[in-house]
């Protein structure tokens, strides 16, 4: 019995990829640079192919069908294998490369530190494409990672995932961040005045983690009053003006916000843990001369000038 022709292809594919990721035409056809009546098109091509509607509207936007989330998995196996395909690992040219790496990580490291780290990108591999997104609670970053739609994480969990791979990056300090009229910028806070003070928090961006100073603090069983609790990082140094709030964070964050605003940096009357910056892997790249480049490549920060940092 004859096979019929399989209609699909690696373009199609990533489409219905980087479709199932936004679940918005008009976010894909942005993060594809294709126009959004042509990437219509694919997706109702896809829709006959499948003889599915794969995605549907919604309340608030639009979902994936069981059919759509059965096949995201696989597909992105399969463009993960070809891209593969298209390394000859003996011969690997980042010059020469057209390949879209994607960096995952929390709004917290300031775009300053990586600043060499894309100068050298650019200079090693042209022609190459770089994403860097978010981390959040709903993103499984594991599952990204297993299954190439995310080549790194960039992090500094106390306990990162024992099944990743993972290299250091540098490492910091905690300090407190304040309003520079502040009582704290006055005279030293003892540890009990620390934790009884109005503090600024950042929610948990991602499941099963949380971060440096939650950990620590649970760890001597103490607590501290969580007033003000923000999903955006980089929102929290613009909240401190005019107020008694604290926030701990690390130094470099805090000195570069402190240069900015009329804020001051007071040091933590309570000793936190110095704190690591890593990248995160899957073992499935971890051999690869490819990725091996890409994390070399963002390991120039390590030799960043400290003052960034």
């Amino acid at each position: 019995m004859a096979t019929a022709q399989n209609p699909l292809s690696a373009s199609l594919l990533r489409v219905f990829s980087v479709l199932c990721e936004e679940q918005s035409v008009t976010r894909a056809a942005e993060k594809l640079s294709m126009s959004q009546p042509a990437t219509s098109l694919v997706l109702k091509q896809l829709r006959e192919i499948f003889d599915d509607p794969l995605l549907v509207r919604a309340h608030n936007g639009m979902v994936l069908t069981d059919r759509a989330s059965q096949l995201k998995s696989s597909i992105r196996n399969t463009l993960s294998e070809l891209d593969d395909l298209l390394v000859r690992p003996e011969a690997f040219d980042p010059s020469e490369t057209q390949r879209t790496f994607t960096i995952a990580l929390p709004d917290h490291i300031l775009p300053l530190t990586f600043n060499r780290f894309i100068q050298e990108f650019r200079r090693r591999a042209p022609e190459a494409r770089l994403v860097m997104r978010a981390l959040s609670p709903d993103y499984d970053f594991e599952g990204a990672l297993a299954a190439g739609a995310a080549d790194i994480v960039i992090s500094n969990w106390p306990t990162p995932p024992p099944t990743l791979r993972r290299s250091v990056l540098f490492e910091d300090q905690f300090v407190c961040l304040v309003d520079r009229n502040h009582e704290f910028t006055r005279r030293k806070a003892t540890v009990e005045e620390y934790l009884q003070a109005h503090h600024i928090a950042p929610a948990d961006y991602a499941i099963a983690h949380r971060g440096v100073v939650e950990t620590h603090l649970s760890s001597l069983r103490l607590q501290r009053n969580r007033d003000v609790v923000i999903s955006y990082f980089l929102m929290a140094p613009y909240l401190l003006v005019g107020t008694d709030l604290v926030f701990t964070v690390t130094r470099h964050f805090a000195n570069h916000f402190a240069s900015i605003l009329p804020l001051a940096i007071v040091e933590s009357p309570l000793e936190y843990p110095k704190i690591q910056f890593y990248q995160l892997w899957h073992e499935r790249a971890h051999n690869s001369l490819m990725h091996r480049w890409f994390r070399e490549t963002i390991g120039v920060m390590r030799a960043s000038r400290p003052d960034l940092f």
